[in-house]
């Protein structure tokens, strides 16, 4: 018998973030995913009429061909997927781990190669801007982990935060997507920042469960030689298979001129993959209220609701800063009270403090009127 949450999660992903018509085309990618899951996301498709694409990957796998991968290999199986990416309308990306780390002991040079003959042509290029696309985690046990909870209770916690009501978190979205898209400067204070930057001119962008689930944040990006003093960072961040704690950086004129954190010899060498490493592609707001701490996976951590996350890296088109890079680092600051608080400025004017939002406009923006 099909776990229900399964079904509810399916028809969220494939008729609310994918919004699939009849007759279009849409590609799983299931990554050390349950079998079962892969299945009702088929089912769905059909429910909806529409022709699912199945694609089928491992971690440990992809480890193995990483692990001595030449640029002419990578490009030919990123050729491939490239076909199958410009031959559909949408895609969701289901990507499990049995270990969060799978990827850590790869070299960072065959890292960079996979970010430039396959991430960046099939996914950056292709799917980001050509596709209708949704990407989720998986609830697995090396998650709970990270999360510090038992598999069950994160079960629990995941189905409940991929399935909230994203369309009234859409609705009460619209008045900061307005006033962000309308600001000039900001400024982010708080224990150990004090950093500015503009973005005028940059689109601002809802994100309301049509790219991520979980979802809730709105983005832009930094008008990109802004940026201006030093941030510190509370979550601990988890990228390429790498676990970095309190990241520091320091701005001047738009470039990070000074790095650390708990691992500062990857921290350098991941900005020093290439010029736009060094600058920022993105600027975002969290707002998912039922994500209140880290748990070192970026698509849940920069939902937390009170934190905002600077992105070391390269621009999306959509909210374009020129910034172009082959990383997209999503750094973390929670400025609730339990993480030492904070406070967002925009032209001057105080928007939120301490993690909530303290103009009535905005107000329906905190927690207790986006939950139930």
């Amino acid at each position: 018998m099909t776990d229900p949450r399964y079904t509810k999660l399916a028809d969220t992903l494939i008729r609310y973030s994918c919004d699939l018509q009849t007759g279009e085309r849409v590609l799983i990618e299931a990554i050390d995913i349950p079998v079962e899951f892969t299945r009702e996301l088929i089912r769905a498709a059909y429910r909806a009429e529409g022709l699912p694409l199945v694609l089928l990957k491992s971690q440990p796998v992809m480890r193995e061909l990483l692990m001595e991968a030449s640029a002419e290999q990578l490009q030919l199986i990123a050729g491939g997927e490239e076909i199958c990416m410009r031959g559909v309308d949408a895609y969701i990306g289901m990507r499990g781990s049995a270990n969060v780390s799978e990827l850590s002991d790869v070299p960072m040079e065959k890292m960079r190669l996979y970010e430039e003959h396959i991430w960046k042509p099939v996914h950056v290029e292709v799917r980001v801007s050509k596709t209708k696309w949704v990407v989720s985690r998986w609830p697995s046990p090396s998650m709970a982990q990270l999360a510090q909870r038992s598999t069950h209770a994160f079960e629990d916690f995941y189905f409940q935060v991929c399935t909230m009501d994203y369309e009234r978190l859409s609705e009460a979205i619209e008045p900061l997507r307005e006033i962000v898209e309308a600001t000039d400067a900001v400024r982010l204070v708080g224990p150990g920042t004090d950093l500015t930057f503009s973005i005028e001119g940059i689109p601002a962008i809802s994100c309301d469960g049509h790219r991520n689930l979980p979802d809730g944040e709105v983005y832009t990006a930094p008008v990109r030689d802004s940026v201006n003093g030093t941030i510190r960072f509370n979550a601990e961040t988890l990228y390429q298979g790498v676990t970095h704690d309190e990241v520091c950086l320091t701005f001047e004129d738009g470039r990070i001129t000074d790095a650390a954190s708990s691992n500062t010899d990857h921290l350098q060498a991941v900005l020093d993959s290439d010029e736009g490493a060094r600058y920022v592609g993105e600027f975002a707001i969290g707002l998912n209220p039922y994500i209140t701490e880290p748990m070192k996976d970026i698509l849940f951590d920069e939902k937390i609701a009170g934190s905002i996350h600077l992105t070391p890296g390269g621009a999306y088109e959509i909210a374009d800063n020129g910034n172009r890079s082959q990383i997209h680092w999503d750094l973390v600051l929670i400025q609730t009270p339990d993480w030492g608080g904070g406070e967002l400025w925009f032209d001057g004017r105080l928007i939120r403090k301490d993690g909530r939002f303290v103009l009535e406009e905005l107000s329906g923006l905190n927690p207790e009127n986006l939950v139930g």
